[in-house]
């Protein structure tokens, strides 16, 4: 009863530690759990010992049934070990938009197992940890400001400075791009049908799609006043 009691103890006492250092709750439940069990486990086997019972059999088949457990359930510790290290590490966190395995959403609950993602059309998509952990991520949530990468191609016939002139006015008129890094209008390429600038706003994390978004339509209407054409995609033949 007083190994019973004190893994009670001691289990609260690891529980309040871990919130103080302000680790995961997730993990800090988990943990707690394992800690709970593995200390229960402990008083058993003292308890049988002290009984005059042997306990080498009884710690051969808790061996061998962990074997046994281990090797079945691979894949789920290799997910329980990389939802450990996201958690640890913490390359996202809940709420931060993340690009990862080929999908892009919302980081909206992180298991033990598995991480739950919202995409923009509202679905949900559940990604192994361990996959996860050992693949490429892009966090696009952990900077505070982002920069957009437009391209926007004009004639030959257009004057390459009045252009830029009207896409700088369009970008200084967006109260959402920043002063702050500045935004850069250059040519970006001379191709066999345009001429190709490269827009680059810097915005907030949380506005860079309006940002995105209303630059190409504001330049697009500035161009139709100024009696400038944009210059459609046109792919070219590769030549023999």
């Amino acid at each position: 009863f007083i190994g019973l009691w004190a893994t009670s103890i001691i289990t609260k006492l690891i529980k309040k530690i871990m919130r103080k250092r302000e680790i995961e709750p997730t993990l800090v439940l988990f943990i707690g759990n394992l800690v709970f069990w593995a200390l229960r486990i402990l008083v058993l086997i003292t308890v049988i010992t002290q009984l005059g019972i042997g306990t080498s059999s009884f710690v051969a088949i808790l061996g061998a049934a962990g074997l046994a457990i281990g090797l079945a359930l691979q894949g789920s510790l290799s997910n329980f070990a990389g939802g450990m290290l996201i958690i640890l590490f913490k390359p996202f966190r809940v709420n931060d938009t993340i690009e990862a395995q080929g999908v892009t959403g919302t980081v909206s609950e992180i298991q033990i197992f598995v991480t739950k993602l919202i995409t923009a059309n509202n679905q949900t998509i559940f990604i192994p940890n361990g996959s996860l952990s050992n693949g490429n991520i892009i966090n696009y949530s952990m900077e505070k400001i982002r920069r957009a990468d437009l391209t926007i191609a004009i004639s030959y016939d257009t004057n390459i400075k009045e252009a830029k002139d009207i896409i700088t006015a369009v970008l200084q008129n967006n109260p959402k791009v920043l002063q702050t890094p500045a935004a850069e209008v250059s040519v970006k390429n001379l191709t066999d049908t345009a001429i190709q600038l490269a827009v680059r706003p810097w915005a907030k994390s949380q506005d860079f799609w309006g940002v995105y978004a209303d630059t190409l339509e504001n330049c697009k209407q500035a161009f139709d006043t100024a009696g400038i054409i944009i210059q459609p995609f046109v792919k070219e033949s590769s030549k023999k």
